[in-house]
């Protein structure tokens, strides 16, 4: 019984620090950092360092890595990110970023925007896009 509830906890905790990889698709040559990536997932930034347009997506909220993301690089839970983006959208501000349900629809429309800016699960990248940051 002691043996099952070790193996279970570490297996749960294995999972709560999954890696998140932010992608870019893989002509996009610009560093970016967690400041900035951020900057651009909270509407602050609308561009990147090139002077390309950026347009973040975010995973569902029911998405693993979107509360690995919320939690670590904007460092919002995911009630304080909908009333943060319910005040900009009220306030004519800003517009929250589209939400996708998967990991691999993400990959999908990454790999064929190049403006385009997401996380997935870094377990789940292929050599379609470019990872630009993990966490």
């Amino acid at each position: 019984m002691k043996k099952t509830l070790l193996l279970s906890a570490l297996l749960l905790s294995q999972l709560a620090f999954a890696e998140v990889a932010v992608i870019v698709h893989p002509s996009n040559n610009n560093a970016l950092d967690e400041a900035t990536v951020a900057k651009i997932f909270l509407g602050r930034e609308k561009s990147f360092a090139d002077g390309k347009s950026v347009v973040p997506v975010s995973l569902s909220e029911t998405a693993s890595a979107s509360s690995a993301f919320n939690d670590t690089v904007l460092k919002k839970s995911s009630s304080q990110l909908k009333a943060y983006w319910s005040k900009l959208v009220f306030t004519g501000k800003g517009t929250p970023p589209k939400e996708i349900t998967s990991d691999e629809e993400m990959i999908k429309l990454v790999a064929t925007n190049p403006s385009l800016i997401g996380y997935v699960d870094a377990s789940k990248v292929d050599a379609s896009v470019k990872v630009a940051l993990k966490f």
